[in-house]
C-alpha cells in the first residue's frame, strides 16, 4: 500500500513496493506544481548557509508582513504554521468543536484532528451523481449549523477538486456555525478574488481560512502554510503552537516565492490547456472523471474491467509511474483514483500507462 502514512508522493515506500529508483519515477499521486520550484528558491538556499546559525523569528514576522500585503488584511489576522496540517491540527485543539461537519469525500486530516480531541463527526455525504458538489440546498446541512458546531471544508476539495459557492460558507457563518475552509489549492484558481474567503475570514470571529504554500510552489519538503482569521479568534492557536515551529529556511523561501508573479502566470496558464487535455485523453480510454478547479483530479475506473484502484497503483507502479487510490478517502469506493495534472510528456506517459492496463485487463477478460 502506498499510502501506508496517508498521503501521496511516498517515493521511498514506492522504490520498495517496485524496485524502481525514487527517481525514475512520475508521481502523479502528490499534487505538486510541475512547473516549481520557482526561479527565486536556489538562491534563498545559497544565502540561507550564513543564516543556519541563527534562530528563527518566532513570530514569522517578514513571511507575515508580505502575505499581509498581498492579502490586503492586518497581518496580526495570519499565523504562519510547519504545513497546513500543523494548521488543522491546531485549529481544531483551539475550538474544541462540540460536534465537527465534514462533507465526504474530503482530506482526512481533518477527521484525524477531530479523532485525536475526542469530538463527535458529523458526516454530510456528497453524491458522485452530482459530482461530488456540495449542496447548498440541502436542508440537513443547516439543520445542524448551530453555535458550537463546527463545518470544515475543502475548497477546492481534495480529492474531487470542487469548489464551495462563497455564499453557502456565510449562510452557515449566519446560523451561528464556525467554518474551517481549506484553501490549500486555492491558488490554482484563477477566479481566486471570486472564491476564497479571506479577506471575509480577517473580520469575522467563527471564519478561518486555511493556506499551503507547498502545492503552489512545488515545496513541500519546507513544509508551510498559513490560517487567517480575526486576531482575537487566533489567539488560542498561538498558545497551543509550539515555538519556533515554522523554521528560518522556511521563513526564507516562503518570502522569495511570494514576489514570483511571472512563475504565478506561467502556472494558470499551464493548468488552463492541460487540464482539459489530460480530463479528455481519460474520458478517451473509458474513465469518468470529476470537474475540477485544481491541479488534480477524481477519475473512476472503467466499471467493466473490474479492476479496483489498488489493482490499478499496483499495475501502473510496476511501469513507472505513481498514482493515487482514492478508496483510501472516506466515502469513495474501490474504483476511484485520483492524479496530479502535470508537464503533457509526463501525461501522455499516464495516459499511455493506463491503456496498457485497461487493455491487459480487456484481453484477460476475453
Amino acid at each position: 500500500m502506498l499510502e501506508r502514512y496517508g498521503h501521496g508522493g511516498d517515493l521511498r515506500t514506492a522504490e520498495e513496493a517496485f524496485g524502481i529508483a525514487a527517481d525514475r519515477f512520475v508521481d502523479f499521486s502528490s499534487n505538486m506544481n510541475p512547473l516549481g520550484p520557482p526561479p527565486s528558491v536556489k538562491p534563498a538556499l545559497h544565502a540561507y548557509a550564513d543564516l543556519i546559525g541563527q534562530y528563527p523569528d518566532p513570530a514569522v514576522r517578514g513571511l507575515r508582513r508580505k502575505l499581509s500585503e498581498l492579502h490586503n488584511i492586518d497581518e496580526h489576522s495570519i499565523v504562519i504554521g510547519n504545513g497546513a496540517a500543523e494548521l488543522i491540527d491546531l485549529v481544531v485543539r483551539a475550538l474544541q468543536p462540540k460536534l465537527t461537519a465534514l462533507a465526504i469525500p474530503c482530506f482526512d486530516e481533518y477527521r484525524d484532528a477531530v479523532r485525536k480531541i475526542g469530538g463527535a463527526i458529523y458526516e454530510i455525504k456528497l453524491s458522485a451523481d452530482n459530482h461530488f458538489l456540495l449542496d447548498g440546498d440541502s436542508e440537513k446541512l443547516f439543520e445542524i449549523a448551530e453555535t458550537g458546531v463546527l463545518f470544515m471544508l475543502g475548497s477546492p476539495n481534495n480529492p474531487t477538486g470542487q469548489l464551495v459557492e462563497p455564499g453557502l460558507i456565510m449562510k452557515l457563518l449566519q446560523e451561528g456555525a464556525y467554518v474551517v475552509v481549506d484553501e490549500a489549492f486555492m491558488d490554482f484558481v484563477p477566479e481566486e478574488s471570486r472564491y476564497s474567503l479571506i479577506q471575509e475570514a480577517a473580520r469575522h470571529e467563527r471564519l478561518f481560512v486555511i493556506r499551503s504554500m507547498t502545492k503552489f510552489y512545488s515545496i513541500p519538503g519546507i513544509r508551510l502554510g498559513y490560517i487567517v482569521g480575526k486576531p482575537r479568534s487566533l489567539s488560542g492557536l498561538r498558545r497551543l503552537q509550539v515555538p519556533w515551529s515554522v523554521n528560518s529556511l522556511a521563513q526564507l523561501i516562503g518570502e522569495a516565492v511570494l514576489g514570483e508573479a511571472d512563475f504565478a502566470g506561467r502556472t494558470l496558464a499551464w493548468l488552463l490547456k492541460e487540464r482539459p487535455w489530460l480530463i479528455a485523453e481519460l474520458e478517451a480510454v473509458g474513465c469518468a472523471v470529476c470537474p475540477s478547479a485544481a491541479n488534480y483530479l477524481l477519475v473512476r475506473i472503467p466499471p467493466e474491467l473490474g479492476m479496483s484502484a489498488s489493482m490499478l497503483q499496483l499495475a501502473v507502479g510496476k511501469l513507472g509511474v505513481l498514482i493515487r487510490d482514492a478508496s483510501r478517502f472516506p466515502g469513495l469506493n474501490h474504483s476511484y483514483i485520483r492524479v496530479a495534472v502535470k508537464q503533457r510528456e509526463q501525461n501522455e506517459l499516464l495516459v499511455k500507462a493506463l491503456k496498457q492496463c485497461f487493455e491487459n485487463t480487456g484481453n484477460r477478460g476475453d
